[in-house]
């Protein structure tokens, strides 16, 4: 049930951001190996790359990728938060105090950022592609010109195979780890922080949300870096054999973003990325809280209910 509780959670603050998505999407994409000063700017901030994208794209092109998106973060939170939730119910990560164990909990939180997200690498490749795609007037990156997630999945099993849906699924892993530990443990610690001093001892929820607004700052400014290096994977062109046609490999793709746009570039989007992961951690995170305790409520009602009836 854990892993339902998680993805279901995800799945609710997805369908809120998913618009902030294509736009760090497109920002990460514009002006791909160029310098700056060289490459046309169709996106200046957030704002403005919303303004562009409603005006050339239409209002809709906003949810562009939505369906594997939501999928993206059912399997992907699913497995992560589920994991974090069955081992700390069970008594995993945290000592005979309740206080949680560092090293533990970053194990837990690592690994299961890493399952989730290589499970989900195929859905995630195509909600890459689809919020890419746009008209040619305001077109970054490579375009791929899919008809929609079935087609898109289709058209790359075609050409390259079980290892063309899963490309990039191992670059993937650092992102992963990085992102899912250091958004879930700066919220475990932030929430055990407001616990033992009481602050909020009969308010719950607003507990909830404080610790997620941590959580979506650390997540955002960890994985930015990461999280640019595999859109820019993912969304690459490739040949007949499935092999990117801009970058051969993880570090090459590394070396040729800092030789050609510098150290900046690994930042592009971070505005859109914390605009998207401050409101969907804040929203994902207090959702799996008040989910759980919803479920645990109702689990207990259940058990007595059996109890006094037997």
């Amino acid at each position: 049930m854990e892993f339902i509780i998680g993805g279901a959670a995800a799945v609710g603050a997805g369908f809120f951001t998913n618009p902030l998505e294509v736009l760090k999407t497109r920002m990460q994409l514009q002006g791909e190996l160029r310098a700056k000063g060289q490459h046309a700017v169709y996106y200046k901030n957030v704002l403005h790359a919303g303004y562009v994208v409603a005006k050339n794209d239409g209002i809709l092109a906003l949810q562009k990728g939505l369906a594997p998106a939501l999928w993206v973060q059912f399997v992907m939170n699913g497995l992560r938060l589920g994991m974090f939730r069955f081992a700390d119910s069970r008594g995993y990560i945290r000592d005979k105090e309740g206080n949680i164990i560092f090293y533990k909990s970053v194990l837990i939180g690592g690994f299961g950022g890493i399952v989730g997200q290589y499970c989900c690498s195929p859905l995630f490749l195509v909600k890459t592609h689809l919020q890419s795609q746009s008209v040619s007037s305001i077109a970054v990156g490579h375009q791929h010109q899919h008809e929609g997630s079935w087609n898109a999945l289709r058209k790359i099993y075609v050409k390259n195979g079980i290892n063309g849906l899963f490309r990039g699924a191992v670059a993937s892993i650092p992102r992963a780890a990085f992102g899912s530990v250091s958004q879930l443990i700066s919220f475990e610690y932030a929430k055990q922080y407001l616990n033992v001093y009481e602050y909020f001892k009969y308010r719950p929820l607003l507990t909830s949300f404080l610790a997620s607004m941590v959580g979506g700052v650390a997540i955002s400014v960890v994985m930015n870096p990461f999280d640019l290096i595999l859109t820019r994977l993912y969304n690459q062109p490739t040949d007949a054999s499935g092999k990117g046609k801009l970058y051969s490999s993880y570090m090459d793709c590394v070396v040729k973003i800092y030789k050609s746009e510098g150290i900046s570039a690994f930042y592009k989007g971070i505005g859109p990325m914390y605009l998207r992961l401050g409101p969907h951690t804040v929203l994902c995170l207090v959702f799996w809280d008040e989910l759980q305790s919803l479920y645990n409520r109702y689990f207990r009602q259940l058990i007595q209910y059996k109890e006094t009836s037997s």
